[in-house]
């Protein structure tokens, strides 16, 4: 990790202080990603300032494909003299990742660090603050007289869960709720239907004649440049269509407010995640193999154990990791990874 994203993790004397937070992101080759990553990390710090008992620490690390890795988080804030962390997954939808590959993390720094220990904060969305900085990046495109004559299309990552890709379509239906537009669909950039172009193209059957995109994505990363170059293509195609883009949700003071109440919400024991419709869990149909199956941790090329040297393929080009997880907890409720 370079030095000017070092901060100081040990404990503050003379304040009473609850367990550390780490904020643990999946990573991206986009160097622009990174620096929003570590720019929210600042801006959850500096909020966490304004907390009575606020955290003892916050810290920031990253599954694969940038630095640093999880493990070099971990180990400074053990170095620190922190036991106990609470970790918060910093994804919108508790898709793989959340559910599996951070758990599986988590139970790996476990082992390498014995008396530690880990508490684990639910997926950010969906959540009203999310809805409304949504709402704000479709102002900045698009004049609020013509949200009567405006379809939104809401694109999310997509992954292999189905749960995960139906929250995508709640977040849609909450964001046309009470805001006056046209309608809202939604679609998906990988590992799900329907894509960015079947949807617009739905959009467009339905009668639009202007469209706004607003990608579900916290940060800038190959994903998120696929939306835009697939929304741009199908403008080109159909020139009587007025397509626009909306931007990211971007490292916010709002986005850092909801991290922390993630992170109070473990304080306090309060998680209610619903497992109801959790692959993991249930044997939804053409997903029955999933129940209970054992997963492993990414490895990360900054990983002194990654076995494998550079990783042979950037998941930021949409693996929805569906892998399930031996004691398959997915950190739903109150429990220790």
């Amino acid at each position: 990790m370079t030095d000017d994203i070092r901060h100081d993790i040990s404990p503050a004397p003379g304040r009473p202080q609850a367990p550390p937070l780490l904020i643990i992101g999946h990573g991206t080759r986009s160097s622009l990603g990174v620096a929003e990553f570590h720019e929210l990390v600042d801006l959850v710090r500096k909020s966490a300032e304004r907390q009575v008992v606020p955290p003892a620490a916050v810290a920031g690390g990253f599954l694969e494909l940038a630095p640093p890795p999880l493990t070099q988080s971990v180990a400074e804030l053990v170095a620190a003299g922190h036991r106990h962390i609470s970790v918060v997954p910093l994804v919108l939808v508790a898709a793989g990742h959340a559910k599996g590959d951070v758990p599986a993390a988590l139970e790996r720094e476990r082992r390498r660090n014995p008396g530690v220990t880990f508490d684990y904060g639910r997926a950010l969305g969906p959540h009203p603050a999310l809805q409304a900085a949504m709402d704000t990046r479709v102002d900045a495109v698009l004049d609020r007289s013509l949200r009567s004559e405006t379809m939104l299309l809401v694109v999310g990552r997509g992954t292999t869960d189905p749960d995960a890709n139906a929250e995508l379509a709640k977040v849609a239906r909450l964001l046309e709720e009470g805001r006056d537009f046209a309608g809202v669909e939604y679609g998906f950039i990988s590992l799900a239907e329907p894509g960015v172009q079947a949807a617009l193209e739905l959009c467009r059957r339905l009668g639009a004649t202007r469209i706004v995109v607003v990608p579900y994505f916290l940060f800038a990363g190959v994903l998120p440049d696929r939306v835009v170059a697939q929304t741009v293509a199908y403008a080109a195609e159909h020139p009587e269509l007025d397509v626009r883009s909306a931007g990211l949700l971007g490292a916010t003071t709002e986005l850092a407010d909801l991290v922390l109440e993630r992170w109070s919400e473990i304080q306090g024991g309060d998680l209610r995640s619903n497992c109801d419709t959790c692959l993991y869990r249930t044997a939804l149909p053409g997903f029955e193999a999933k129940v209970g199956a054992p997963q492993t941790p990414h490895d990360h090329p900054d990983d002194p154990t990654h076995p494998h040297g550079d990783h042979a393929h950037d998941h930021a080009h949409g693996h929805g990791h569906g892998h399930g997880h031996g004691a398959h907890d997915h950190g739903h409720g109150h429990a220790h990874a």
